[in-house]
């Protein structure tokens, strides 16, 4: 059996609900402090062999009616890889083995190709920051949505350009 994570289950708890009302609310739902622990173990002991995000944009709209009728699901994209790197890489896991979990190990474990850079495999990557420090502003998202409860978080770390078969489809990176 394969086991995975959300960025969003290993940094926050259920409290979060409590505080953010709707802008929390997902599914999975989000768990205790000692749920969030024993993903963390999980991933350092290698039974959590993948981290993905299941992206699940809102209107404001949607996500501005009562708790018990909010849709549920955040936008997970835009801060992925900066809560992994601010959340698990050195703390959890070492860089190489994080990228793994995002990476080769769904491509092994899916059977599909990718996952690492080798003549004849289609040139897909993500170029990474490690060291850029930005605060997660929902305004500034290039999602369809805005709806996260990250909104305020300083995170350490971003993805600055995406390659698809060989292609750059995104960059902040200067001309």
């Amino acid at each position: 059996m394969t086991c995975e994570v959300l960025p969003h289950h290993f940094v926050l708890t259920d409290r979060a609900v409590e505080r953010q009302g709707t802008a929390a609310k997902m599914s999975p739902p989000l768990r205790e402090p000692a749920d969030v622990e024993a993903m963390l173990a999980g991933l350092a002991d290698g039974t959590i062999e993948v981290i993905a995000t299941d992206h699940a944009p809102h209107t404001a709209a949607e996500k501005a009616q009562p708790l018990t009728q909010a849709p549920m699901g955040i936008v997970g994209l835009e801060t992925a890889v900066g809560l992994t790197l601010t959340y698990l890489v050195d703390r959890v896991l070492p860089l190489h083995e994080a990228i793994a979990r995002w990476t080769c190990h769904p491509a092994r474990i899916l059977r599909l190709p990718g996952g690492a850079l080798t003549p004849g495999m289609p040139g897909d990557l993500t170029l990474l920051d490690l060291t850029r420090e930005w605060e997660v502003v929902p305004a500034h998202f290039r999602s369809k949505s805005q709806n996260t409860p990250f909104a305020g978080y300083r995170l350490k770390g971003k993805a600055v350009a995406t390659i698809v078969g060989g292609q750059i489809v995104y960059s902040e990176l200067a001309a």
